[in-house]
């Protein structure tokens, strides 16, 4: 080949440019390929009695066949579950949160005492990014009896802690290292206590769970983080609160609570995408109710009123869990008893219309959760020790199951964790 003189030196300079550049595209394909073949994770929060080999052991509420949290590689094609492990815990890890570096995942531990001190416990764990196994950092007390649900403040600084049987909620700091410190503020529920009968419930239903005391339920901040809210499904209200980033302190806002129908107990709620549309379920009352959220108020206007339950349905159900596609299109109901996810479609003005349901293929729905692709659902069904999975049709919101069970014990929760990201 006879190249002009420059043409060569530009040749040249160009070959010895990429040789030297070749050991670095080479480190970085095989970073890519080695991430490409890491996992994607499931970390399944249960209902966990004490166990015998766990020294920390606590009295749980409720017992339960689960041993702690349960890992799972899944297959990103099948949505089927391979089990990976099992960190061991007797404290009943039943709700859990992971950060969105993915590198430190929460538990709550829904117990009423630790030691001798009447209150339950909040676990952090620092998350191997090569397989998904948890390490233990540390536990700290969730400022009242029975921890339910757990949510991180979108600054990233703080978890919101709902404790069902104390009717309190917590901030808990995030350390440096992923650690909690004790709590910045808890705030106690007071007020008049709902009917044990609800307003909406179906006809012949003898649902009641919660109406014999406050029961701090849910808690999460609005998208911006200005904005905390959370249910107390005894006294059928969800409050909202001003929230301080600085000091982690709660303040009540203006309009300090919105009360639902007597008795219905709200349990869960999600928002929209939009950030404008946020949805309420309540448990005893199997209803979902459309809300208008304020961004810059903080404030709830309540605008449609529907049940979870086909309309032939009679008799006693208790609803569970609610969620809102990540396109904004339709939103699930999960029904105990009837043992079905409603479904749910959004029209344009985000209100509901009832498209059909679908079988849970187990027992008492807990919660379900999408993967982080949205292709898959997975529902834990709590009295029937199995995980079921569902594939989602994104164009019907349609649930078909994939034929794919995992077991474990008392299934209460799923996140998940692409380690290949």
């Amino acid at each position: 080949m006879n190249l002009p003189q420059q043409s060569r030196r530009a040749f040249l300079k160009t070959s010895v440019a990429l040789s030297g550049a070749f050991p670095l595209v080479v480190s970085l394909a095989h970073a890519a390929s080695k991430a490409a073949g890491k996992p994607l994770m499931a970390y399944v929060g249960t209902f966990s009695s004490p166990l015998q080999d766990v020294l920390d052991t606590q009295v749980d509420l409720p017992p339960g066949n689960g041993r702690g949290i349960h890992l799972f590689e899944i297959n990103r094609e099948t949505g089927a579950m391979t089990p990976a492990g099992i960190h061991r815990m007797g404290t009943s890890p039943s709700c859990l949160a992971v950060n969105s570096a993915g590198t430190r995942l929460y538990s709550t531990n829904e117990t009423d005492r630790v030691g001798t001190e009447k209150h339950g416990s909040v676990s952090a764990f620092k998350i191997n990014r090569e397989d998904g196994s948890l390490q233990p950092l540390n536990k700290v007390s969730s400022g009242g009896d029975g921890p339910t649900y757990v949510s991180i403040h979108p600054s990233g600084r703080f978890l919101l802690i709902a404790n069902y049987f104390g009717g309190s909620i917590a901030v808990l700091p995030i350390q440096e290292d992923g650690s909690l410190g004790e709590a910045t503020d808890v705030k106690n529920d007071a007020g008049k206590i709902g009917p044990t009968t609800a307003t909406n419930a179906p006809e012949g239903s003898f649902a009641f769970s919660g109406h014999d005391h406050t029961h701090a339920h849910m808690i999460q901040a609005d998208p911006s983080g200005r904005f905390v809210l959370h249910v107390d499904l005894g006294l059928d209200k969800i409050f909202i609160w001003k929230f301080d980033e600085k000091t982690g302190k709660l303040t009540a806002n203006d309009l300090p609570s919105i009360s639902l129908p007597p008795g219905d107990g709200p349990r869960h709620f999600h928002f929209h995408p939009n950030g404008r549309w946020f949805y309420s379920i309540q448990e005893e009352g199997s209803t979902l109710v459309l809300f208008d959220f304020d961004a810059k108020a903080g404030t709830l206007k309540p605008r449609q009123t529907i049940s979870t339950l086909p309309p032939e349905f009679k008799g006693s159900n208790f609803c569970s869990e609610i969620l809102v596609s990540d396109d904004g299109k339709f939103v699930y109901a999960g029904n105990r008893l009837h043992d079905s996810i409603g479904i749910f479609e959004i029209g344009k003005n985000g209100e509901l219309t009832f498209l059909g349901e679908e079988w849970t293929r187990g027992n008492y729905p807990r919660s379900f959760s999408f993967d982080p692709t949205g292709q898959f659902l997975y529902c834990c069904n709590q009295r029937a020790d199995s995980v079921a999975v569902f594939k989602v049709d994104k164009q019907t919101g349609k649930l078909n199951f994939t034929n794919h069970y995992a077991a474990v014990g008392n299934p209460s929760h799923v996140v998940f964790l692409d380690l290949a990201k």
